[in-house]
């Protein structure tokens, strides 16, 4: 990838380059992170301050009235996020990587949550890494209240490029973060858990995402999302 490759040129020492120009596993971008003196992934920003006791909607929606831990996975009861609206002008972008059934399943989950909340939507389709890398700034540049990623293969580029953008919000649909940051949101379900490239887990599944279950798990997100609780993995039953 471009960005990678801009990383590996900027002075990294040589023990460290290996790593940079390898495949996009958890382990390479975590060292490249530490060696530019960024904050690891799966790290929050943390003032000293405890956080506020959940309340209402967010503590239903988590089971308990304590903020989960980063990266936490949480199991909502179903129908929790049924009556969560998105707010007047909220806007959204998909990033979609892939033409195959799945991806085309839950772009068409995302359009929909969109149409029913009057949400703004843009679409931004991707062939290839690099291209996924290029909608994700463009996405971030058009300043929305959500990216959306869908497609296990925009899966590996959001794990690099997502820890560079930590005011934007994102969501995966149908797959997770190995090393997610505070600010990458997840909703998975059996048959659709992908974490990576070489993390020995399957693809997602394709007749584990039907519509009913896409709409619900970005219904989930969005809801989680729109109560700032971010950094977690939504486990659907």
């Amino acid at each position: 990838m471009r960005r990678l490759a801009a990383v590996a040129e900027a002075g990294l020492p040589n023990r460290f380059k290996a790593s940079v120009l390898g495949p996009l596993t958890a382990a390479a971008v975590a060292l490249t992170l530490a060696a530019c003196g960024a904050t690891a992934p799966g790290t929050a920003p943390h003032d000293g301050a405890s956080p506020a006791p959940l309340t209402g909607f967010a503590a239903r929606f988590v089971g308990s009235s304590h903020q989960p831990a980063p990266e936490a996975t949480v199991r909502p009861t179903p129908g929790t996020w049924d009556d969560v609206a998105a707010p007047a002008g909220f806007s959204m972008v998909v990033v979609a990587r892939g033409a195959d059934a799945t991806t085309a399943t839950l772009t068409d989950a995302v359009e929909h949550y969109a149409e029913e909340h009057g949400a703004d939507l843009t679409v931004l389709p991707a062939r290839d890494d690099d291209e996924v890398e290029q909608r994700i700034d463009e996405a971030v540049a058009a300043a929305p209240d959500l990216v959306v990623g869908v497609g296990d293969g925009v899966v590996d580029v959001f794990s690099l490029i997502t820890a560079q953008y930590l005011e934007t919000d994102f969501l995966l649909v149908g797959a997770q973060l190995p090393e997610p940051t505070h600010n990458v949101t997840a909703v998975v379900w059996p048959g659709a858990e992908f974490r990576g490239t070489g993390l020995g887990n399957d693809a997602a599944r394709a007749n584990a995402v039907t519509p009913d279950r896409a709409r619900e798990a970005v219904a989930a997100g969005a809801a989680s999302v729109l109560h700032d609780l971010t950094g977690i993995v939504i486990e659907l039953g």
